[in-house]
């Protein structure tokens, strides 16, 4: 089951626009791959839009690609991507309440890092980022 998502609009550089964000149901902000490519540029103007865009797909590929090998993927302080194996199993119909089989499966999983449960926990910003976002 997805969440609802609303939108409401952001102005965090006085002079600089704003811009749409999505926000959950509870009112907490997301964040989508566009999203994220926009606040990098804009907090890194020496980069033009398209280098930023071109890196964080390439980093997003590089993680995908090492996953699908089957390799984990760890980035200090920020967590480890690995791949977790599910058994075949019989599972039910929720509808008709059939028995139906549900084959192997990989699924990606995430551990968050010690320093990014630390940060969140205390609801620091990351290192640099937010005092350009502001300033």
């Amino acid at each position: 089951m997805g969440h609802l998502a609303t939108f409401r609009w952001l102005n965090r550089q006085p002079g600089f626009g704003g811009t749409w964000i999505r926000t959950n149901t509870s009112g907490q902000q997301d964040m989508t791959k566009s999203e994220l490519i926009m606040e990098l540029a804009a907090s890194n103007p020496h980069l033009r839009g398209a280098d930023v865009e071109l890196i964080v797909a390439t980093v997003f590929d590089q993680i995908t690609d090492a996953l699908s090998r089957g390799e984990r993927v760890e980035l200090r302080g920020f967590g480890a991507f690995t791949v977790k194996r599910r058994n075949a199993r019989t599972g039910r119909n929720p509808r008709t309440g059939e028995a139906v089989p549900v084959d192997e499966k990989a699924v990606p999983f995430f551990k968050a890092g010690k320093e990014l449960r630390e940060r969140v926990n205390r609801g620091k910003p990351v290192r640099g980022v937010a005092e350009r976002v502001t300033a």
